[in-house]
């Protein structure tokens, strides 16, 4: 598991909520589908971070 990974992740996660809500408030949709963006990318990250636990413990 690669913490410093996970939180990239999550900080990137934030920023992309950060980031949507503020395409909502000032309508600006390409702000908005970048957030999203950024959210879609922060939780591929996680799950390739979950993946290779379960595979560290398989070989284990």
């Amino acid at each position: 598991m690669s913490i410093e990974k996970r939180v990239e992740a999550t900080a990137k996660n934030i920023e992309g909520k950060i980031q949507e809500v503020i395409g909502e408030v000032t309508g600006n949709p390409a702000d908005k589908a970048e957030g999203q963006a950024k959210q879609a990318e922060a939780q591929v990250t996680h799950t390739v971070e979950n993946v290779k636990d379960e595979v560290k413990k398989v070989l284990e």
